[in-house]
Protein backbone atom coordinates (compact mmCIF):
# COMPACT_ATOMS: atom_id res chain seq x y z
CA UNK A 1 0.00 0.00 0.00
CA UNK A 2 1.26 3.51 -1.06
CA UNK A 3 2.07 5.77 1.55
CA UNK A 4 -0.10 8.45 2.37
CA UNK A 5 1.19 11.91 1.22
CA UNK A 6 2.12 14.12 3.67
CA UNK A 7 -0.41 16.88 4.13
CA UNK A 8 1.04 18.64 6.92
CA UNK A 9 2.28 21.99 5.50
CA UNK A 10 4.88 24.33 7.19
CA UNK A 11 2.63 26.55 8.94
CA UNK A 12 2.62 30.36 8.63
CA UNK A 13 4.56 32.47 11.55
CA UNK A 14 1.50 34.91 13.11
CA UNK A 15 1.53 38.36 12.96
CA UNK A 16 1.62 39.63 15.83
CA UNK A 17 -1.71 42.16 16.73
CA UNK A 18 -0.91 45.57 16.15
CA UNK A 19 -1.13 47.52 19.61
CA UNK A 20 -0.75 50.83 18.81
CA UNK A 21 -1.98 53.10 16.12
CA UNK A 22 -0.87 53.95 12.42
CA UNK A 23 1.55 56.94 12.12
CA UNK A 24 -1.47 58.38 10.23
CA UNK A 25 -4.08 57.66 13.21
CA UNK A 26 -1.23 58.81 15.94
CA UNK A 27 -2.43 62.63 16.56
CA UNK A 28 -6.16 62.32 16.32
CA UNK A 29 -5.55 59.10 19.27
CA UNK A 30 -3.73 61.34 21.04
CA UNK A 31 -6.33 63.89 21.62
CA UNK A 32 -9.33 61.57 21.90
CA UNK A 33 -7.02 60.26 24.50
CA UNK A 34 -6.29 63.91 26.12
CA UNK A 35 -10.09 64.32 26.44
CA UNK A 36 -10.55 61.51 28.14
CA UNK A 37 -8.04 62.82 30.50
CA UNK A 38 -9.88 66.06 30.76
CA UNK A 39 -13.38 64.44 31.36
CA UNK A 40 -12.21 62.72 34.36
CA UNK A 41 -9.72 65.59 35.93
CA UNK A 42 -9.93 68.42 33.76
CA UNK A 43 -6.74 70.13 31.98
CA UNK A 44 -4.58 69.63 34.74
CA UNK A 45 -4.73 65.71 33.65
CA UNK A 46 -3.98 66.13 30.49
CA UNK A 47 -0.18 65.09 30.28
CA UNK A 48 1.62 63.63 27.21
CA UNK A 49 2.87 60.40 28.89
CA UNK A 50 -0.62 59.32 30.53
CA UNK A 51 -2.18 60.31 26.65
CA UNK A 52 0.13 57.82 25.43
CA UNK A 53 -0.54 55.56 27.41
CA UNK A 54 -4.02 55.60 26.63
CA UNK A 55 -3.57 55.98 23.04
CA UNK A 56 -1.10 52.25 23.34
CA UNK A 57 2.05 54.24 22.02
CA UNK A 58 5.25 54.78 23.58
CA UNK A 59 5.74 57.99 24.78
CA UNK A 60 8.20 58.99 22.60
CA UNK A 61 5.72 58.82 19.93
CA UNK A 62 3.89 61.81 20.77
CA UNK A 63 6.61 64.09 19.72
CA UNK A 64 5.84 63.23 16.45
CA UNK A 65 2.97 65.78 16.80
CA UNK A 66 2.89 67.79 19.50
CA UNK A 67 5.72 69.49 21.01
CA UNK A 68 5.19 69.13 24.04
CA UNK A 69 2.23 69.22 26.87
CA UNK A 70 0.65 72.71 26.13
CA UNK A 71 0.80 71.27 22.31
CA UNK A 72 -1.26 68.41 23.69
CA UNK A 73 -3.57 70.48 25.62
CA UNK A 74 -4.13 73.16 23.77
CA UNK A 75 -5.15 70.59 20.69
CA UNK A 76 -7.58 68.87 23.72
CA UNK A 77 -9.03 72.37 24.58
CA UNK A 78 -9.94 73.15 20.97
CA UNK A 79 -11.93 69.73 20.73
CA UNK A 80 -13.89 70.28 24.11
CA UNK A 81 -14.41 73.54 22.67
CA UNK A 82 -16.00 72.26 19.75
CA UNK A 83 -18.38 69.89 22.43
CA UNK A 84 -19.38 72.77 23.83
CA UNK A 85 -20.64 74.60 20.14
CA UNK A 86 -22.61 71.00 19.16
CA UNK A 87 -24.52 71.19 22.55
CA UNK A 88 -24.88 74.99 21.81
CA UNK A 89 -26.58 73.74 18.89
CA UNK A 90 -28.39 70.54 20.02
CA UNK A 91 -30.27 73.08 22.64
CA UNK A 92 -31.31 75.30 19.59
CA UNK A 93 -32.41 72.32 17.50
CA UNK A 94 -34.55 71.21 20.07
CA UNK A 95 -36.23 74.21 20.06
CA UNK A 96 -40.04 74.01 19.14
CA UNK A 97 -41.06 75.98 15.85
CA UNK A 98 -42.02 79.22 16.39
CA UNK A 99 -44.09 81.68 13.29
CA UNK A 100 -43.23 84.92 15.07
CA UNK A 101 -39.34 85.97 13.81
CA UNK A 102 -38.32 88.26 16.62
CA UNK A 103 -39.44 85.54 19.73
CA UNK A 104 -37.70 82.74 17.33
CA UNK A 105 -34.58 84.83 17.28
CA UNK A 106 -34.82 85.55 21.38
CA UNK A 107 -34.80 81.67 21.73
CA UNK A 108 -32.18 80.99 19.59
CA UNK A 109 -30.17 83.60 21.94
CA UNK A 110 -31.34 81.87 25.03
CA UNK A 111 -30.73 78.52 23.43
CA UNK A 112 -26.69 79.78 23.07
CA UNK A 113 -27.15 80.45 27.24
CA UNK A 114 -28.48 77.24 28.08
CA UNK A 115 -26.61 75.10 25.98
CA UNK A 116 -23.32 76.57 27.48
CA UNK A 117 -24.72 76.34 30.73
CA UNK A 118 -25.88 72.87 30.22
CA UNK A 119 -22.16 71.14 29.01
CA UNK A 120 -20.94 73.30 32.17
CA UNK A 121 -22.61 70.94 34.22
CA UNK A 122 -23.32 68.33 32.75
CA UNK A 123 -18.72 67.61 31.56
CA UNK A 124 -17.35 70.26 34.45
CA UNK A 125 -13.85 68.35 33.41
CA UNK A 126 -13.92 69.25 29.58
CA UNK A 127 -15.71 72.43 29.95
CA UNK A 128 -12.57 73.71 32.27
CA UNK A 129 -10.34 72.23 29.51
CA UNK A 130 -12.18 73.86 27.14
CA UNK A 131 -11.34 77.69 28.52
CA UNK A 132 -7.52 76.66 29.32
CA UNK A 133 -6.34 78.56 26.18
CA UNK A 134 -3.95 81.27 24.66
CA UNK A 135 -4.39 84.70 26.55
CA UNK A 136 -6.61 86.04 23.46
CA UNK A 137 -9.03 85.74 20.89
CA UNK A 138 -6.83 83.89 18.19
CA UNK A 139 -8.42 80.37 18.39
CA UNK A 140 -11.94 81.74 18.89
CA UNK A 141 -12.77 80.97 15.46
CA UNK A 142 -10.55 77.74 14.65
CA UNK A 143 -12.43 74.81 12.94
CA UNK A 144 -11.29 72.72 15.66
CA UNK A 145 -13.36 74.91 18.20
CA UNK A 146 -16.66 74.22 15.96
CA UNK A 147 -19.39 72.04 15.86
CA UNK A 148 -21.07 72.12 12.92
CA UNK A 149 -22.42 75.60 12.36
CA UNK A 150 -19.48 77.46 14.36
CA UNK A 151 -17.30 77.84 17.42
CA UNK A 152 -19.22 78.93 20.64
CA UNK A 153 -18.60 82.36 20.19
CA UNK A 154 -19.70 82.52 16.83
CA UNK A 155 -22.69 80.78 17.41
CA UNK A 156 -23.29 83.68 20.28
CA UNK A 157 -22.36 86.29 17.66
CA UNK A 158 -24.71 85.07 14.96
CA UNK A 159 -27.64 84.79 17.71
CA UNK A 160 -27.12 88.26 18.92
CA UNK A 161 -27.13 89.31 14.34
CA UNK A 162 -30.28 86.92 14.27
CA UNK A 163 -31.85 89.76 17.22
CA UNK A 164 -30.58 92.86 15.02
CA UNK A 165 -32.11 91.22 12.03
CA UNK A 166 -35.66 90.63 13.47
CA UNK A 167 -35.54 94.38 15.23
CA UNK A 168 -35.56 91.99 18.83
CA UNK A 169 -32.55 94.01 19.43
CA UNK A 170 -31.30 97.82 17.96
CA UNK A 171 -28.23 97.79 15.78
CA UNK A 172 -26.49 100.44 18.22
CA UNK A 173 -26.57 98.18 21.08
CA UNK A 174 -25.42 95.68 19.07
CA UNK A 175 -21.15 96.27 19.33
CA UNK A 176 -20.19 94.32 22.01
CA UNK A 177 -23.43 92.80 23.08
CA UNK A 178 -21.02 88.82 22.95
CA UNK A 179 -18.59 89.68 25.53
CA UNK A 180 -21.61 91.38 28.15
CA UNK A 181 -23.77 87.80 27.30
CA UNK A 182 -20.65 85.49 27.29
CA UNK A 183 -18.80 87.10 30.69
CA UNK A 184 -22.48 86.84 32.25
CA UNK A 185 -23.00 83.28 31.59
CA UNK A 186 -19.35 81.84 31.75
CA UNK A 187 -19.27 83.76 34.93
CA UNK A 188 -22.66 81.77 36.49
CA UNK A 189 -21.21 78.65 35.43
CA UNK A 190 -18.02 78.85 36.75
CA UNK A 191 -19.62 79.33 39.94
CA UNK A 192 -22.06 76.14 39.37
CA UNK A 193 -19.11 73.69 38.58
CA UNK A 194 -16.04 75.61 40.95
CA UNK A 195 -17.81 78.06 42.91
CA UNK A 196 -20.27 78.73 45.81
CA UNK A 197 -23.17 77.59 43.81
CA UNK A 198 -21.96 74.08 42.98
CA UNK A 199 -23.95 73.03 45.59
CA UNK A 200 -27.48 74.57 44.48
CA UNK A 201 -30.05 71.96 43.83
CA UNK A 202 -30.74 71.41 40.03
CA UNK A 203 -33.78 73.05 40.13
CA UNK A 204 -32.43 76.08 41.31
CA UNK A 205 -29.47 76.17 39.19
CA UNK A 206 -31.88 76.14 36.09
CA UNK A 207 -33.41 79.23 37.64
CA UNK A 208 -30.14 81.06 38.37
CA UNK A 209 -29.52 80.39 34.24
CA UNK A 210 -32.98 81.51 33.59
CA UNK A 211 -32.65 84.95 35.26
CA UNK A 212 -29.36 85.78 34.33
CA UNK A 213 -30.28 85.19 30.60
CA UNK A 214 -32.98 87.76 31.67
CA UNK A 215 -30.75 90.25 32.70
CA UNK A 216 -28.38 89.64 29.72
CA UNK A 217 -31.50 90.30 27.42
CA UNK A 218 -32.68 93.36 29.35
CA UNK A 219 -29.15 94.84 29.47
CA UNK A 220 -27.93 94.34 25.76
Amino acid sequence: MAAAPDTDEPKRPTRPTRSTYRHGDLRNALIKAGVELAREGGPEAVVLRAATRHAGVVPNAAYRHFADRGALLHAVSQAAMARVARTMEAEQAALPPATDAKEAARARFRAVGTGYLRFAQEEPGLFRAAFHVPGDMSHAADDDAAGSGGTPFELLGAALDDLVETGALPEDRRPGAEFLAWSAVHGLAVLLIDGPLRGLHPTQAHDAGRHVIDMIERGI
